[in-house]
């Protein structure tokens, strides 16, 4: 089938922050070279490691209130304080040219993106229990206890959308996880 009849795929990783989402993202596009990620925008400030544009697009919030009224993203959403948001131009483009796309969103944005795309595959990613997840969360050192506290609270909220994926994936080791992942989005590709 030739890349123009081909509509891309969209395979939408979710999960609680913690979860390790963005580690199982990383190897999937080592392992699966024909498989693009999205790179979102946000407002935080880069973590550790982040580079602007390959990790987030990294932007003020003044920028980003500019490209929501203008209409330039796919979805968006404001977690834990700041906005995360998918641009509209480069995911469409790759989907109109037959490329299928992994998007690592929050629930509410990967339920947008079923939303609209019915053909997506969502997949929540969850940690075996919120005590490991807080430990996960601990040992990354990147909050202060009140920000810790409001993650994991609203992990609590995301745990309760997650009958509304198409998968659910227990991340209780990460290489099994990762492998079960990774069949789920080899298997729909078939």
């Amino acid at each position: 089938m030739s890349s123009t009849s081909k509509i891309g795929r969209f395979f939408v990783l979710s999960a609680p922050s913690g979860a390790g989402k963005t580690t199982l993202v990383n190897r999937l596009l080592k392992d699966i070279p024909h498989v693009e990620c999205s790179i979102s925008c946000t407002t935080r400030k880069p973590r550790q490691g982040e580079v602007d544009g390959v990790d987030y697009y990294f932007i003020s919030t003044e920028k980003f209130q500019t490209m929501i009224g203008l209409g330039e993203f796919f979805e968006y959403e404001e977690v834990h304080g700041y906005f995360y948001g998918t641009p509209k131009g480069p995911l469409m483009e790759r989907r109109q040219q037959g490329q299928d796309t992994i998007l690592d969103l929050d629930t509410r944005g990967a339920l947008s993106v079923k939303k609209s795309f019915p053909d997506s595959l969502t997949i929540f990613l969850m940690p075996p229990s919120l005590e490991v997840l807080e430990e996960r969360l601990r040992k990354r050192q990147t909050e202060n206890e009140a920000s810790l506290q409001r993650r994991l609270k609203d992990a609590q909220d995301q745990l309760l959308e997650k009958e509304k994926f198409d998968r659910v994936v227990i991340n209780d080791k990460i290489d099994r996880a990762y492998e079960e992942v990774k069949n789920i989005i080899l298997n729909s590709l078939q």
